[in-house]
């Protein structure tokens, strides 16, 4: 699977805080027949977006993946849609609960009737489950938890090795790769690393996995946690810079990061890299950094997609020109732009026969490497009995300078390691 350092960094970080209208589709139109489906209907194809809009951890903290996924949509209808059927957007707010995420789950597959779900981005994805016995194909999902290397029909952004039965992983472990770690240590020539968490137990146990993977690279490792409710960043960035730390990695949320590399600042530590991770991989990095400007281009994100900034590759030229309304711009709305465009690659398949959700789910499990035209390494998903000891990874890196903001480093077709796979349990 590619629950990469890189997906899983995502998962860890967010894993911290702990009437029916009916359709306009015939219930024919979502079952796996040969027959077409009349194109005279004209009638719009159904496609739900899941994301915690309104959550714990902020309002803008899970719409990236909505908002890239709905400007595809727009684009895509503006040229004529699929097989000349506009694609109809059902957005649903699940509030960041898993009571909200089922009821979400419900209305869009037994109200809305849906014909997939794209770039789901839920931070308690407690219908994943529901959706899976469906038989709804959920396309192109962040996999803030381990629903995706669980349940079949779910095909997360960053695909998946594990058997996906009902069981997380293989017998409720996953895996992780030590490529980010590789790249500083072979790259940049980093041999130490802090690693900072909360005293808080899913911050904790992703920084047990960081370590873990940090010293199977040969890494010296130093461990800094601070207290949830009070942390002291400041004695932190001392101790970091004491002890000659030359990257840091984090458990944190945003707001801890900002907090963090300020406590850098002040204090005078400096290192090759403040390893970030591809949540904030965003232009508001000004602003959420605005108080630590040495900190602040020190900032590294590592991911599995081609960089946001990146205008002069054409499909990424055409995603900032189909969002260049948005506010910001983020590596989240692109990979939800990946999403969409990974739905609509699959629909225009059954367009023949019918876009059905069977028809669409056989284009995901056909076995094919998907790139989204060049935006995603290569995704694969495979159900092996046993997971790989080893893998050769590949990832996409940027550095953040001002003034030109995410710079990308290398080539992330090229940026490749054979690494070891590290076991842990979400």
């Amino acid at each position: 699977m590619r629950r990469t350092a890189t997906g899983a960094a995502v998962a860890g970080l967010l894993l911290l805080l702990g009437t029916a209208c009916g359709s306009r589709l015939p219930e024919s139109d979502f079952e796996n027949r040969a027959t077409p489906t009349p194109r005279a209907s004209a009638e719009p194809i159904r496609v739900g977006v899941i994301s915690s809009a309104t959550s714990p951890v902020g309002a803008a903290a899970f719409t990236g993946p909505r908002d890239g996924a709905k400007a595809w949509f727009d684009r895509l209808d503006a040229r004529g849609g699929i097989d000349g059927r506009r694609v109809e957007v059902r957005t649903c707010d699940d509030g960041g609960s898993g009571v909200g995420n089922s009821a979400c789950v419900r209305r869009l597959i037994d109200q809305d009737k849906v014909v997939a779900l794209v770039a789901t981005t839920a931070l308690d994805y407690a219908g994943a489950s529901q959706v899976s016995r469906a038989g709804v194909p959920d396309i192109g999902g962040q996999p803030i938890g381990a629903a995706y290397d669980t349940y079949p029909h779910l095909y997360g952004i960053y695909g998946s090795l594990a058997p996906r039965h009902g069981t997380p992983g293989w017998d409720g472990e996953l895996y992780g790769g030590t490529e980010v770690y590789r790249y500083f240590k072979r790259v940049h020539g980093a041999r130490t690393a802090a690693v900072v968490s909360y005293n808080q137990s899913a911050s904790a146990a992703y920084a047990r996995l960081v370590t873990d993977g940090l010293r199977a690279e040969g890494y010296r490792v130093v461990g800094e946690q601070v207290d949830f409710a009070l942390p002291d960043f400041r004695a932190a960035a001392a101790d970091l810079k004491a002890q000659g730390a030359d990257l840091v990695f984090d458990a944190l949320d945003t707001h801890g990061n900002s907090q963090l590399c300020k406590a850098m600042d002040d204090v005078g530590a400096q290192v090759i890299a403040k390893v970030t991770n591809v949540q904030n991989w965003t232009s508001t990095v000004p602003e959420d950094y605005k108080d630590a400007p040495r900190c602040r281009n020190a900032l590294w994100a590592t991911g599995a997609s081609r960089n946001y900034e990146d205008t002069g590759d054409t499909a990424v030229r055409e995603f900032r020109d189909a969002t260049k309304g948005l506010p910001s711009h983020s590596q989240w709305q692109l990979e939800g732009w990946a999403a969409a465009r990974w739905f609509t690659d699959a629909a225009t398949s059954c367009a023949r026969t019918g876009i059905t959700r069977g028809c669409v789910d056989a284009f995901m499990n056909r076995g094919e490497p998907y790139t989204a035209g060049g935006l995603l390494l290569p995704v694969t998903y495979e159900r092996l009995a046993e997971p790989p000891k080893t893998r050769r990874t590949c990832l996409s890196v940027a550095r953040w300078r001002d003034g030109r903001g995410w710079v990308t480093q290398g080539d992330m077709n090229t940026n490749c390691f054979d690494v070891p796979q590290i076991a842990y349990r979400p």
